[in-house]
């Protein structure tokens, strides 16, 4: 056998190379891996993500301590949140964590709109700042994260699993107030933050079937509440004849409840107070290329029943298409007077402004309305007038944001969401125990007598199937000079909210 022996300076240089190649093959894949983490990153703790139903376009999903503003609209109260965080952390007090989730990066598959979310926002700033350092200081202090699933919610399941992670020290997370509208994969997202044993308070959920869940509560008024409050309403103005016009999306929780709800609260009545039509009128929301000339086929069945009341059992956004419709009816002669729910406070000035022009008479029930306290003598029974005076003008978000209008009640439904986590989250500590979120969520059926929410949109205290009792719900229309007018405040039963009787 022949031996090679190759030169020493040859060998060397071989081994260089092998050593060379092997870093290589470590390091490019690393360098890869490294440039691809950059460019899918927007800021600590947010990545792109693949926008739903949009090819080729990406959102900044995830969660920031408001080092990072998911839309430039939202930068003036993400920098305040920011600063007020800062000061928690920077502090010896003690603190949590309470996370504010809603979709920030809205597309036109969305319910919400940018000035809605950004009320929002700023509501819970308020409520943030009032238990920190303001008129309604308490212990923890609390660090308020915000929480952005992307538009529909679709990286919910990514956005859920960074939340849970947060339950431990540094973030101590407690509490996620907000959630976003009624839809199947907020109720998923539900599910999934109860089994990691977070503590929940909905801001504008009202889906009839959206409770029941363990550690949930919610501060708006269920669909059956509202419809209960426009019904009486409708009675006591002598209108005795209605048809409902009924989105069937089947994701659409929202509608899907409020439709049925006001069927039976208009009739249950009895007399003459009917639904002159065998069924309700119906259009599918989902159906991307056929829901607006199904708006419009309603229109010709409208003209032919004649009712003095159509309920609009569907979103803000597709309301002002069916206005437009209903405006260019060929029953001119006859004047119809629409009544729908609170999802039209999501609509824009511009929007509103086009529903306006139609001269269709528009009535709502809203989530609830700066003039709810001096609006009437039972508005002043059933709402706080120290959180009330922050809503107005010259309060603390009119000085803040001067720019905001209150009128949709978004900024007042998201303050009193994460007042009712904050005084759950005092009231936990009160009590001796280690502040988690199974005692916090405890505490939210403590919430009674001297231990309510002293709320924007009314006292709050909470069934144990996590629905608020005896809500005010405020009825509201549209007009041209103001978002919406006030008209005035009921409570589920149809009546002014009284004295909470003991349970």
């Amino acid at each position: 056998m022949f031996r090679i022996t190759w030169p020493l300076h040859i060998v060397k240089r071989v081994v260089a190379l092998v050593a060379v190649l092997a870093v290589l093959g470590v390091a490019v894949p690393l360098t890869y891996h490294w440039f691809d983490e950059r460019r899918s990153r927007c800021a600590d703790g947010v990545v792109k993500k693949d926008v739903k139903n949009h090819a080729g376009k990406q959102e900044c999903v995830g969660i920031t301590d408001g080092s990072f503003a998911f839309a430039p609209h939202l930068k003036a109260v993400t920098d305040r949140i920011r600063e007020e965080n800062r000061k928690v952390t920077d502090g010896k007090a003690p603190w949590v964590s309470v996370a504010y989730m809603t979709t920030f990066t809205l597309t036109d598959e969305d319910s919400n709109s940018d000035e809605s979310v950004r009320h929002e926002l700023e509501g819970a700033y308020l409520a943030q700042y009032r238990h920190n350092r303001g008129d309604l200081r308490g212990s923890p202090k609390i660090r308020l994260l915000i929480a952005n699933p992307g538009s529909q919610s679709a990286h919910w399941p990514d956005v859920v699993s960074a939340l849970a992670d947060r339950t431990d020290a540094p973030d101590r997370l407690v509490a996620v107030a907000g959630l976003g509208p009624s839809t199947e994969p907020n109720k998923q997202a539900l599910r999934t933050l109860s089994r990691h044993r977070i503590a929940m308070v909905a801001s504008t959920m009202t889906a009839t079937d959206f409770n029941g869940i363990e550690r949930f509560v919610r501060v708006a008024p269920t669909n059956a509440d509202e419809a209960r409050a426009a019904a009486a309403y409708l009675r006591r103005e002598k209108y005795r004849t209605a048809v409902v016009v009924q989105d069937i999306a089947r994701n659409n929780r929202y509608a899907n409840t409020l439709g049925p709800a006001f069927e039976k609260a208009f009739t249950s009545a009895g007399g003459d107070h009917r639904i002159v039509t065998e069924e309700a009128l119906t259009f599918d929301s989902s159906a991307s290329t056929g829901w607006e000339n199904e708006l419009r086929l309603t229109t010709g069945q409208l003209c032919t029943a004649k009712p003095q009341i159509v309920f609009f059992a569907g979103r803000g956004r597709h309301l002002t298409h069916f206005l437009d419709a209903l405006a260019n009816r060929t029953c001119t002669g006859h004047r119809f007077r629409v009544v729908t729910g609170d999802d039209t406070t999501n609509l824009t000035p511009r929007e509103l402004e086009r529903a306006y022009r139609t001269q269709v008479e528009v009535l709502y029930t809203g989530l609830a309305h700066p003039d709810m306290w001096q609006g009437s003598e039972a508005g002043r029974r059933a709402v706080s007038a120290a959180t009330a005076r922050k809503f107005r003008e010259g309060g603390l978000l009119d000085r803040w944001f001067p720019r905001d209008t209150r009128d949709d009640g978004q900024a007042i439904m998201a303050h009193d969401a994460v007042l009712t986590a904050a005084r759950g989250i005092g009231m936990a500590a009160q009590w001796g125990g280690e502040v988690t979120g199974d005692s916090v969520s405890r505490m939210f059926h403590k919430m009674h007598l001297g231990e309510q929410v002293p709320g924007g949109s009314g006292f709050l205290s909470f069934r144990n199937n996590g629905d608020p009792y005896n809500k005010a719900v405020p009825i509201l229309r549209l007009t041209e000079k103001k978002r919406a007018e006030f008209v005035e405040v009921s409570a589920p039963h149809g009546t002014p909210p009284g004295p909470r009787r003991k349970r």
